[in-house]
C-alpha cells in the first residue's frame, strides 16, 4: 500500500489533470457546400455555408458545354464575375439577366463563378455587424471559402481570374490587389478605385447609405487606415504580376442610349444618369491609370466613346477584355 502522503498527492495530481485536460468539443463549423441545384445545360447553383457570414449564399456557377470541354484535361480554371451595387434578383445573378454570358462562355474552357452578394456589400469583409445589412465577411468568402469547394466540387484548378462592373469594378481589384498572385486577370469596367480620398469616400458612404447601411462599419470612420487598404490607387504595387483590363466610358451617349434602344425604357435615366456616372468613373480611371503608370504596372485601358453607365457597354466590354483573361488563365 503507498504511504499516505504519496496517495494524497496522487489524487491531488489526478484532480489537476483532469481539470486543466482540454475538453473534447465538436469541431467548429466550416463552410461547405450544402447542395448543387441544375438550372440548365451549363448552368448550376451552389448553395454554400460561409462560415465567416454564418449564412447560406447562392452561388451560381457555368461550365462548358460537353462538347466544348477540353479533351485530355481533368481541370478548368475559374472567373469569378461581381455584380453591380445590388441584384435585382436575389435568386439570379444580374450577370445573367443582363447579358448573353451563358451563351458566351459555352464554347469556353473555364468555370464562371457568379456570387449574389449583399447589396452594398463592395465585396469586402466589414468591420462589424450592421444593424440593417447583417454581416459581410465577403473577401475572406470569396478568397479562402468559396475557392477550394468549387475547385474540388466543378473539376476546377488554382488558376483564377476576376472581373466586375460599377461597385464590383473597384471590388475586383482591390480583391486582387490585396491578394496578389491568387488571380492571375483582373478586369474591371466602369468603376471607382480610390476609396480614401473625398470623392471615393462619399461615393462609397452614399451607397452604402441607400440600402439603409452604416459605412462605419465597413472600413471606419473617415480617418480609419481600412480606407486606405481598399484603396486600389493606394495599393496598386499589389497588382503587379496580375494582367490588368480596365475600362471606362466617356459618359457620352451612343447607339445604345437612343430611345427605342431593346431594354432602354428609360433613355432620359440612361443618358443623364448614366452619363454622369460614367463621367466619374473616367475620373476614376484616369487617376488609376496614372498610379500604375507611376509605378510601371502594365494594365490594358480601354476608353469607350460614347459610353454611358449601362449594360449594353459592359457586354461589349466583357468580350473584349476576354482575351486578355484568357490568355491569363491558360499561360
Amino acid at each position: 500500500m503507498l504511504p499516505k502522503n504519496i496517495w494524497i498527492a496522487a489524487v491531488v495530481c489526478a484532480v489537476l489533470v483532469g481539470v486543466t485536460a482540454p475538453i473534447a468539443t465538436a469541431a467548429p463549423n466550416r463552410a461547405r457546400i450544402e447542395r448543387v441545384v441544375p438550372e440548365g445545360p451549363t448552368q448550376s447553383a451552389a448553395y454554400v455555408y460561409s462560415a465567416a457570414m454564418r449564412k447560406t449564399v447562392k452561388v451560381q456557377i457555368l461550365t462548358p458545354s460537353s462538347q466544348t470541354r477540353t479533351a485530355g484535361t481533368t481541370s478548368r480554371p475559374t472567373l469569378y464575375m461581381l455584380g453591380g451595387l445590388g441584384e435585382e434578383d436575389p435568386n439570379n445573378s444580374i450577370w445573367l439577366l443582363k447579358t448573353d454570358i451563358v451563351k458566351f462562355f459555352a464554347d469556353k474552357n473555364v468555370n464562371v463563378v457568379l456570387p449574389i452578394a449583399g447589396n452594398g456589400s463592395f465585396y469586402t469583409d466589414w468591420r462589424h455587424d450592421d444593424p440593417v445589412l447583417g454581416r459581410y465577411r465577403w473577401e475572406t468568402f470569396l478568397t479562402r471559402e468559396l475557392p477550394p469547394l468549387l475547385e474540388d466540387r466543378f473539376g476546377a484548378n488554382n488558376s483564377r481570374a476576376i472581373a466586375g462592373l460599377s461597385m464590383g469594378a473597384g471590388s475586383a481589384l482591390v480583391l486582387a490587389a490585396r491578394h496578389p498572385q491568387f488571380y492571375r486577370s483582373a478586369a474591371s469596367y466602369s468603376g471607382c478605385y480610390s476609396a480614401s480620398d473625398a470623392s471615393g469616400q462619399i461615393s462609397a458612404r452614399s451607397i452604402v447609405r441607400s440600402f439603409g447601411g452604416n459605412a462605419d462599419n465597413m472600413w471606419g470612420p473617415v480617418n480609419d487606415p481600412q480606407w486606405v487598404a481598399h484603396d486600389v490607387v493606394r495599393q496598386a504595387a499589389g497588382l503587379r504580376g496580375t494582367d490588368v483590363y480596365v475600362s471606362v466610358g466617356s459618359g457620352l451617349p451612343g447607339r445604345y442610349d437612343a430611345p427605342g434602344y431593346p431594354g432602354n425604357d428609360k433613355p432620359a435615366d440612361r443618358v443623364l444618369v448614366g452619363g454622369a456616372i460614367e463621367l466619374g468613373s473616367l475620373a476614376c480611371t484616369r487617376a488609376l491609370q496614372s498610379a500604375l503608370a507611376a509605378q510601371r504596372i502594365p494594365a490594358r485601358f480601354q476608353f469607350v466613346n460614347p459610353g454611358t453607365h449601362s449594360w449594353p457597354y459592359w457586354v461589349d466590354q466583357l468580350h473584349s477584355s476576354w482575351p486578355v483573361i484568357d490568355r491569363a488563365l491558360n499561360r
